[in-house]
Protein backbone atom coordinates (compact mmCIF):
# COMPACT_ATOMS: atom_id res chain seq x y z
CA UNK A 1 0.00 0.00 0.00
CA UNK A 2 2.47 1.90 0.61
CA UNK A 3 4.40 1.33 -2.75
CA UNK A 4 1.10 2.86 -4.39
CA UNK A 5 1.35 5.88 -2.24
CA UNK A 6 4.83 6.81 -3.22
CA UNK A 7 4.64 9.26 -5.78
CA UNK A 8 8.08 9.80 -7.37
CA UNK A 9 7.72 13.40 -9.15
CA UNK A 10 10.48 14.42 -11.79
CA UNK A 11 9.74 18.32 -11.90
CA UNK A 12 12.55 18.71 -14.83
CA UNK A 13 8.86 18.75 -17.17
CA UNK A 14 7.47 21.51 -14.94
CA UNK A 15 10.49 23.59 -15.84
CA UNK A 16 11.17 26.82 -13.09
CA UNK A 17 11.69 30.83 -14.33
CA UNK A 18 15.72 30.99 -13.93
CA UNK A 19 17.34 34.47 -15.55
CA UNK A 20 21.26 34.75 -15.99
CA UNK A 21 22.97 37.98 -14.94
CA UNK A 22 25.12 39.82 -16.87
CA UNK A 23 27.42 40.18 -14.31
CA UNK A 24 29.15 37.04 -13.29
CA UNK A 25 29.59 37.73 -9.95
CA UNK A 26 26.13 38.80 -9.11
CA UNK A 27 24.67 35.58 -9.84
CA UNK A 28 21.21 35.10 -11.50
CA UNK A 29 18.29 37.36 -10.80
CA UNK A 30 14.38 37.06 -11.37
CA UNK A 31 11.95 39.96 -12.87
CA UNK A 32 12.19 42.10 -15.78
CA UNK A 33 14.31 46.10 -15.98
CA UNK A 34 12.30 48.64 -14.18
CA UNK A 35 12.59 52.42 -13.98
CA UNK A 36 14.05 53.95 -10.64
CA UNK A 37 11.64 55.60 -10.12
CA UNK A 38 9.68 52.38 -9.35
CA UNK A 39 12.34 51.33 -7.02
CA UNK A 40 12.49 54.21 -4.81
CA UNK A 41 13.02 58.29 -4.38
CA UNK A 42 15.25 60.97 -3.73
CA UNK A 43 16.67 61.33 -0.49
CA UNK A 44 13.99 64.39 1.55
CA UNK A 45 10.55 63.61 -0.67
CA UNK A 46 8.42 62.26 2.38
CA UNK A 47 4.86 63.29 3.65
CA UNK A 48 4.71 65.23 6.60
CA UNK A 49 2.07 64.24 8.97
CA UNK A 50 -0.52 67.57 9.76
CA UNK A 51 -3.23 67.27 12.89
CA UNK A 52 -5.91 69.23 14.57
CA UNK A 53 -8.70 69.27 16.51
CA UNK A 54 -12.24 70.54 15.66
CA UNK A 55 -16.01 70.28 15.85
CA UNK A 56 -18.45 68.57 13.92
CA UNK A 57 -21.76 69.49 13.74
CA UNK A 58 -25.14 68.89 12.45
CA UNK A 59 -25.23 65.54 13.91
CA UNK A 60 -29.12 64.36 14.61
CA UNK A 61 -29.02 63.67 18.35
CA UNK A 62 -25.75 61.23 18.16
CA UNK A 63 -23.36 64.14 19.20
CA UNK A 64 -21.55 63.97 22.40
CA UNK A 65 -23.43 63.90 25.65
CA UNK A 66 -23.57 66.83 28.03
CA UNK A 67 -21.07 65.15 30.35
CA UNK A 68 -18.03 65.73 27.66
CA UNK A 69 -16.14 68.31 29.44
CA UNK A 70 -14.18 69.03 26.22
CA UNK A 71 -17.04 68.98 23.41
CA UNK A 72 -19.01 71.81 25.64
CA UNK A 73 -15.46 73.82 25.94
CA UNK A 74 -14.79 73.79 22.20
CA UNK A 75 -18.53 74.74 20.97
CA UNK A 76 -18.30 77.61 23.76
CA UNK A 77 -15.13 78.69 22.29
CA UNK A 78 -16.04 78.56 18.89
CA UNK A 79 -19.12 80.59 19.74
CA UNK A 80 -17.33 83.29 21.56
CA UNK A 81 -15.61 83.79 17.98
CA UNK A 82 -18.95 85.14 16.78
CA UNK A 83 -19.73 87.69 20.13
CA UNK A 84 -21.73 84.73 21.71
CA UNK A 85 -21.26 84.62 25.07
CA UNK A 86 -22.55 80.99 26.17
CA UNK A 87 -20.39 79.10 29.30
CA UNK A 88 -19.92 75.60 28.50
CA UNK A 89 -21.98 74.18 31.52
CA UNK A 90 -24.99 75.91 29.71
CA UNK A 91 -23.97 73.53 26.54
CA UNK A 92 -26.57 70.91 26.49
CA UNK A 93 -26.51 70.00 22.82
CA UNK A 94 -26.65 66.21 21.13
CA UNK A 95 -25.83 67.73 17.34
CA UNK A 96 -22.19 68.40 18.41
CA UNK A 97 -18.72 65.78 18.45
CA UNK A 98 -15.37 66.89 19.31
CA UNK A 99 -13.16 64.79 16.74
CA UNK A 100 -9.34 64.82 15.81
CA UNK A 101 -8.52 65.96 12.05
CA UNK A 102 -5.43 64.20 10.51
CA UNK A 103 -4.15 64.52 7.17
CA UNK A 104 -0.52 63.82 5.08
CA UNK A 105 1.23 66.60 3.73
CA UNK A 106 2.93 65.80 0.31
CA UNK A 107 6.12 66.22 -0.89
CA UNK A 108 6.17 69.82 -3.12
CA UNK A 109 2.90 70.64 -2.12
CA UNK A 110 1.97 74.28 -3.10
CA UNK A 111 -0.45 76.81 -1.64
CA UNK A 112 -3.90 76.02 -2.72
CA UNK A 113 -3.90 72.54 -3.74
CA UNK A 114 -6.33 70.06 -1.84
CA UNK A 115 -5.64 66.76 0.53
CA UNK A 116 -7.45 64.67 1.89
CA UNK A 117 -8.32 64.17 6.00
CA UNK A 118 -9.52 61.64 8.48
CA UNK A 119 -11.76 62.67 11.14
CA UNK A 120 -12.26 60.76 13.85
CA UNK A 121 -14.50 61.12 17.11
CA UNK A 122 -12.44 61.57 20.79
CA UNK A 123 -15.87 61.56 22.54
CA UNK A 124 -18.96 59.47 23.18
CA UNK A 125 -20.53 60.15 19.94
CA UNK A 126 -22.52 57.62 18.49
CA UNK A 127 -22.70 58.39 14.70
CA UNK A 128 -20.98 61.28 12.76
CA UNK A 129 -23.67 60.53 9.65
CA UNK A 130 -24.39 63.48 8.29
CA UNK A 131 -22.05 65.76 10.14
CA UNK A 132 -19.78 68.91 8.84
CA UNK A 133 -16.49 69.59 10.26
CA UNK A 134 -16.28 73.64 10.67
CA UNK A 135 -12.87 75.15 9.71
CA UNK A 136 -9.89 73.72 11.32
CA UNK A 137 -6.38 74.32 11.38
CA UNK A 138 -4.08 71.30 10.80
CA UNK A 139 -0.56 72.11 12.13
CA UNK A 140 2.67 70.04 12.03
CA UNK A 141 4.58 69.10 15.18
CA UNK A 142 6.66 72.46 14.84
CA UNK A 143 3.31 73.90 15.80
CA UNK A 144 2.41 75.64 12.52
CA UNK A 145 -0.38 75.69 10.08
CA UNK A 146 -0.21 74.35 7.12
CA UNK A 147 -3.22 73.58 5.83
CA UNK A 148 -7.44 74.41 6.59
CA UNK A 149 -10.09 71.74 6.59
CA UNK A 150 -13.86 71.97 6.64
CA UNK A 151 -16.44 70.02 4.86
CA UNK A 152 -19.06 67.69 5.30
CA UNK A 153 -17.94 64.12 6.03
CA UNK A 154 -18.19 60.92 4.15
CA UNK A 155 -18.80 57.82 6.96
CA UNK A 156 -18.89 54.61 5.20
CA UNK A 157 -21.88 53.42 7.67
CA UNK A 158 -24.64 54.17 9.94
CA UNK A 159 -25.65 53.28 13.56
CA UNK A 160 -29.20 54.17 14.79
CA UNK A 161 -30.96 53.22 18.10
CA UNK A 162 -34.33 53.36 19.87
CA UNK A 163 -36.21 51.87 22.77
CA UNK A 164 -32.89 49.51 23.24
CA UNK A 165 -32.50 48.40 19.72
CA UNK A 166 -29.49 49.26 17.57
CA UNK A 167 -29.05 49.19 14.35
CA UNK A 168 -25.23 49.64 13.18
CA UNK A 169 -22.96 49.00 9.70
CA UNK A 170 -19.05 49.21 10.04
CA UNK A 171 -17.35 51.91 11.93
CA UNK A 172 -19.92 55.25 12.04
CA UNK A 173 -17.67 57.56 14.61
CA UNK A 174 -14.72 57.74 11.58
CA UNK A 175 -15.34 59.64 8.72
CA UNK A 176 -13.22 61.21 5.64
CA UNK A 177 -13.42 64.38 3.28
CA UNK A 178 -12.05 63.86 0.12
CA UNK A 179 -10.13 67.25 -1.01
CA UNK A 180 -11.23 68.46 2.27
CA UNK A 181 -8.09 70.36 3.03
CA UNK A 182 -6.55 73.09 1.64
CA UNK A 183 -2.47 73.89 1.77
CA UNK A 184 -2.06 77.26 3.05
CA UNK A 185 1.48 76.93 3.72
CA UNK A 186 3.68 74.39 0.88
CA UNK A 187 6.98 72.98 1.48
CA UNK A 188 10.03 74.84 0.19
CA UNK A 189 11.86 72.16 -2.33
CA UNK A 190 15.48 71.74 -1.41
CA UNK A 191 17.99 74.02 -3.05
CA UNK A 192 19.75 72.52 -5.82
CA UNK A 193 23.07 71.18 -4.63
CA UNK A 194 26.22 69.42 -6.44
CA UNK A 195 24.99 66.00 -5.53
CA UNK A 196 21.63 64.23 -4.32
CA UNK A 197 20.64 60.77 -2.74
CA UNK A 198 18.79 58.15 -4.50
CA UNK A 199 16.74 55.75 -1.64
CA UNK A 200 15.89 52.36 -2.32
CA UNK A 201 12.47 50.70 -0.87
CA UNK A 202 14.50 47.64 -0.03
CA UNK A 203 17.68 47.89 0.55
CA UNK A 204 20.12 45.56 -1.35
CA UNK A 205 23.30 46.02 -2.40
CA UNK A 206 23.21 44.00 -5.55
CA UNK A 207 20.46 46.73 -6.72
CA UNK A 208 22.28 49.67 -5.37
CA UNK A 209 25.32 48.52 -8.05
CA UNK A 210 23.46 48.07 -10.46
CA UNK A 211 21.82 50.99 -10.64
CA UNK A 212 25.02 53.13 -9.97
CA UNK A 213 26.47 51.06 -13.08
CA UNK A 214 22.86 51.67 -15.14
CA UNK A 215 23.48 56.04 -14.34
CA UNK A 216 26.94 55.77 -15.23
CA UNK A 217 26.12 54.00 -18.19
CA UNK A 218 23.47 56.08 -19.29
CA UNK A 219 25.69 59.62 -18.94
CA UNK A 220 28.96 58.02 -20.33
CA UNK A 221 30.76 59.18 -17.42
CA UNK A 222 30.83 58.53 -13.34
CA UNK A 223 28.02 59.87 -11.70
CA UNK A 224 27.19 57.50 -9.08
CA UNK A 225 28.48 55.66 -6.46
CA UNK A 226 26.87 53.07 -3.69
CA UNK A 227 27.07 54.32 -0.42
CA UNK A 228 25.35 51.40 1.02
CA UNK A 229 22.42 49.13 0.31
CA UNK A 230 20.22 51.49 0.82
CA UNK A 231 21.18 54.84 -1.02
CA UNK A 232 23.13 55.93 -4.24
CA UNK A 233 24.83 58.95 -4.13
CA UNK A 234 24.74 60.65 -7.77
CA UNK A 235 27.23 64.07 -8.71
CA UNK A 236 25.06 66.04 -10.48
CA UNK A 237 26.92 67.51 -14.02
CA UNK A 238 28.35 70.88 -14.48
CA UNK A 239 26.43 71.69 -17.52
CA UNK A 240 23.07 70.53 -15.31
CA UNK A 241 23.63 72.46 -11.99
CA UNK A 242 21.24 75.24 -14.01
CA UNK A 243 18.35 72.98 -14.73
CA UNK A 244 18.67 69.99 -12.00
CA UNK A 245 15.44 69.23 -12.79
CA UNK A 246 16.07 67.82 -16.47
CA UNK A 247 18.66 66.12 -14.91
CA UNK A 248 16.81 64.26 -12.06
CA UNK A 249 14.35 63.44 -15.10
CA UNK A 250 16.71 61.12 -17.09
CA UNK A 251 17.71 59.48 -13.71
CA UNK A 252 14.70 58.46 -12.66
CA UNK A 253 13.72 56.99 -16.21
CA UNK A 254 16.86 54.98 -16.08
CA UNK A 255 16.14 51.20 -16.21
CA UNK A 256 17.62 48.53 -14.06
CA UNK A 257 17.37 44.84 -13.18
CA UNK A 258 16.81 44.84 -9.33
CA UNK A 259 17.61 41.81 -7.03
CA UNK A 260 14.85 40.45 -4.63
CA UNK A 261 15.50 37.76 -1.61
CA UNK A 262 14.34 35.20 -1.71
CA UNK A 263 10.93 35.24 0.43
CA UNK A 264 7.60 33.07 1.18
CA UNK A 265 4.96 34.69 2.90
CA UNK A 266 2.26 32.37 4.55
CA UNK A 267 -0.37 33.53 6.47
CA UNK A 268 -2.15 30.63 8.33
CA UNK A 269 -5.47 32.87 9.28
CA UNK A 270 -6.34 33.02 5.37
CA UNK A 271 -4.64 29.80 3.80
CA UNK A 272 -2.88 32.29 1.88
CA UNK A 273 1.07 30.93 0.39
CA UNK A 274 3.09 33.96 -1.94
CA UNK A 275 6.61 32.80 -3.10
CA UNK A 276 8.69 33.93 -6.04
CA UNK A 277 8.40 31.31 -8.74
CA UNK A 278 12.47 30.76 -8.31
CA UNK A 279 12.60 30.31 -4.57
CA UNK A 280 15.43 27.22 -4.51
CA UNK A 281 14.53 24.13 -2.83
CA UNK A 282 17.34 21.66 -1.89
CA UNK A 283 16.54 17.35 -2.47
CA UNK A 284 14.21 16.87 0.30
CA UNK A 285 11.57 13.81 0.85
CA UNK A 286 7.55 14.95 1.83
CA UNK A 287 5.00 12.64 3.73
CA UNK A 288 2.13 13.66 4.81
CA UNK A 289 0.18 11.07 6.86
CA UNK A 290 -4.00 11.44 7.59
CA UNK A 291 -5.24 9.35 9.99
CA UNK A 292 -8.83 9.04 10.08
CA UNK A 293 -11.07 7.22 12.81
CA UNK A 294 -14.64 6.94 11.82
CA UNK A 295 -17.31 5.58 14.83
CA UNK A 296 -20.74 3.89 13.70
CA UNK A 297 -23.37 2.83 15.24
CA UNK A 298 -26.34 0.49 13.93
CA UNK A 299 -29.37 -0.06 16.15
CA UNK A 300 -31.88 -3.29 15.69
CA UNK A 301 -34.81 -4.38 17.76
CA UNK A 302 -34.33 -7.76 19.48
CA UNK A 303 -37.78 -9.50 19.84
CA UNK A 304 -38.28 -12.28 21.98
CA UNK A 305 -39.75 -15.61 20.53
CA UNK A 306 -42.46 -16.57 23.17
CA UNK A 307 -44.38 -19.87 22.95
CA UNK A 308 -47.92 -19.34 25.24
CA UNK A 309 -48.82 -16.82 27.68
CA UNK A 310 -45.51 -14.87 28.39
CA UNK A 311 -44.19 -13.62 31.92
CA UNK A 312 -44.97 -9.46 32.88
CA UNK A 313 -40.91 -9.37 32.57
CA UNK A 314 -40.80 -9.99 28.26
CA UNK A 315 -40.45 -7.18 26.14
CA UNK A 316 -38.96 -5.48 23.25
CA UNK A 317 -35.44 -4.06 23.96
CA UNK A 318 -33.65 -1.77 21.66
CA UNK A 319 -29.81 -2.89 20.65
CA UNK A 320 -26.95 -0.70 19.57
CA UNK A 321 -24.01 -2.22 18.26
CA UNK A 322 -20.83 0.31 17.54
CA UNK A 323 -17.95 -0.48 15.33
CA UNK A 324 -14.73 1.52 15.01
CA UNK A 325 -12.88 1.78 11.92
CA UNK A 326 -9.36 3.65 12.01
CA UNK A 327 -7.26 4.10 8.53
CA UNK A 328 -4.43 6.05 7.72
CA UNK A 329 -3.88 7.66 4.51
CA UNK A 330 -0.34 8.31 3.91
CA UNK A 331 0.86 10.22 0.69
CA UNK A 332 4.83 11.17 0.34
CA UNK A 333 6.63 12.77 -2.43
CA UNK A 334 10.51 13.00 -3.54
CA UNK A 335 11.63 16.41 -4.77
CA UNK A 336 14.93 15.93 -6.99
CA UNK A 337 17.45 18.66 -6.14
CA UNK A 338 16.88 22.48 -7.64
CA UNK A 339 13.59 22.49 -8.00
CA UNK A 340 11.40 25.44 -6.25
CA UNK A 341 8.80 26.37 -4.32
CA UNK A 342 6.29 26.45 -7.17
CA UNK A 343 7.30 22.75 -8.19
CA UNK A 344 6.41 21.78 -4.34
CA UNK A 345 3.22 23.45 -3.97
CA UNK A 346 2.17 21.73 -7.69
CA UNK A 347 3.59 18.27 -6.68
CA UNK A 348 1.03 18.95 -3.32
CA UNK A 349 -1.91 20.27 -5.15
CA UNK A 350 -1.67 17.19 -7.68
CA UNK A 351 -1.57 15.43 -4.38
CA UNK A 352 -4.75 16.70 -3.17
CA UNK A 353 -3.00 18.34 -0.40
CA UNK A 354 -4.91 21.46 1.08
CA UNK A 355 -3.72 25.06 1.55
CA UNK A 356 -3.43 24.59 5.59
CA UNK A 357 -1.29 21.26 4.85
CA UNK A 358 0.60 22.89 2.02
CA UNK A 359 1.98 25.55 5.20
CA UNK A 360 2.53 22.98 7.20
CA UNK A 361 4.84 20.93 4.97
CA UNK A 362 6.57 24.37 3.93
CA UNK A 363 7.33 24.89 7.67
CA UNK A 364 8.25 21.35 7.99
CA UNK A 365 10.67 22.13 4.91
CA UNK A 366 12.27 25.35 6.05
CA UNK A 367 13.12 23.29 9.36
CA UNK A 368 14.71 20.91 7.65
CA UNK A 369 16.65 23.01 6.31
CA UNK A 370 15.96 22.41 2.64
CA UNK A 371 13.96 25.33 2.06
CA UNK A 372 16.55 28.31 0.81
CA UNK A 373 14.18 31.58 1.54
CA UNK A 374 13.68 33.75 4.33
CA UNK A 375 10.05 32.28 5.81
CA UNK A 376 7.82 35.10 6.80
CA UNK A 377 4.51 33.83 8.75
CA UNK A 378 2.13 36.55 9.10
Amino acid sequence: MLAAALVALSFASFGSLTVASADPLVGPSRGEAMRLKDLGKMQGWRENALIGQGLVTGLAGTGDSPSSRATRQALSNALSQFNLSVAPDQVQSRNVAAVMVTAQLPPFAKPGDTIDVTVTSIGDARSLVGGSLLLTPLKAPNGRVYALSQGPLSVGGYRYDANGNVVQKNHPTVGAIPGGATVETGVPAQAARSSVTFVLNEPDYTTSTRMADAINQQFGVTLAEPRDAGGVEILIPENYLARPVAFLARVENVTVQPDYRARVVINERTGTVVAGGDVRISAVAVSHGELRVSVTAETSVSQPLVIGRSSGGVRTALVTNSRLDVGENERAAYLSADNTVADLVQALTRMRIGTRDVISVLRAVKAAGALHAELIVQ
